[in-house]
């Protein structure tokens, strides 16, 4: 019944009221699991490369472990109360688990901001939201950082926990969700961190293949009914498409950068240290702030025929 009611009620749910900052977010639960992981990490002060790798991996496979099974007897024990009361419950958790009004509001925030002219609160409002250094950035740096995260996180904020929720109901959702917030949080190439968190970062590499993929296909179409430049965002995905560090990310980058006929990528600094990325797309027109309400336009198009599709698939099967 995930495909029928779940997905699509949690969809709906997430349309109308967003994201809710709690503490009783499921995905706050799964922060504070990593960090006790963290700190008895921090306690134990591993000091040899392949004892931190392994110290990471058993840790991940711990919490995702523990995820899984927490979710599946929380479902079970709701479906055996009644029918509808799981359904209930399946339905706020995958509220919970897929976040496009999240990616919409906080984006909003930056564009509301430029748009009257405030670009000290419109740089504030992007720190939040991504890892450089925003302090100095203008306007169509800003517009570029605010455009890259929404289509970057079409994938691994929408499309991929939908993908898991469709095949392996909440408990995978859920796992879904604590291996990128395991990512996020200890995922770095840094001195702590890079054989402590190589585990999740591959980890999170590998289950955003596929989803990055099916993300970058589906943003294509949306371009289409978007009347979008689609031409131009089919060239640029196909040329532009692993120009990133992550071989995921740009994917769905490319896609749009094509589409909005900008570029994005280049260089970035992060906590004082300039970054040299690569580019995506060619610099047609320079960044303005309607493209992210277009970028916000296409990230909610690719998902409304990505519920579709699985609303079909149910019905076929």
């Amino acid at each position: 019944m995930i495909f029928k009611y779940a997905i699509l009620i949690g969809f709906i749910i997430d349309c109308i009221l967003g994201d809710p900052q709690n503490p009783l977010h499921p995905i706050r639960f799964l922060g504070y699991i990593n960090n006790i992981g963290i700190k008895i990490y921090d306690k134990l002060n591993i000091k040899n490369y392949k004892l931190q790798f392994l110290y990471g991996m058993f840790m991940n496979i711990f919490i995702l472990v523990i995820v899984f099974f927490i979710n599946l007897f929380l479902i079970s024990v709701f479906y055996k109360i009644n029918f509808i009361v799981g359904i209930i419950f399946e339905s706020i958790m995958c509220y919970f688990i897929i976040a496009p009004k999240c990616l919409y509001t906080e984006s909003m925030k930056i564009y509301k901001q430029l748009k009257n002219n405030n670009i000290k609160d419109a740089r504030l409002y992007l720190s939040y939201i991504v890892g450089r250094d925003t302090d100095n950035l203008e306007e169509e740096k800003i517009v570029k950082a605010t455009v890259e995260t929404i289509s970057e996180n079409l994938s691994d904020g929408v499309i991929a926990p939908l993908i898991f929720l469709a095949i392996g109901g909440v408990p995978l959702g859920m796992i879904y969700k604590a291996i990128n917030t395991l990512d996020s949080m200890i995922g770095y190439k840094n001195e702590k961190f890079m054989y402590f968190g190589r585990f999740s970062a591959k980890l999170d590499d590998v289950v955003n293949f596929i989803p990055a993929r099916i993300s970058a296909i589906l943003m294509i179409i949306a371009t289409f009914v978007s009347r979008l430049n689609t031409k131009n965002a089919i060239k640029i995905y196909i040329r532009d498409r692993y120009n990133h560090l992550s071989p995921n990310s740009a994917h769905t980058e490319s896609v749009c950068a094509g589409a909005l006929n900008i570029q994005l990528g280049g260089k970035s600094t992060y906590k004082g240290k300039v970054v040299d990325k690569k580019t995506i797309g060619d610099n047609i027109k320079n960044p303005n702030i309607n493209d992210i309400l277009l970028a916000n336009k296409l990230m909610y198009i690719s998902t409304i025929i990505f519920i579709l599709i699985l609303l079909i698939i149910y019905f076929i099967i």
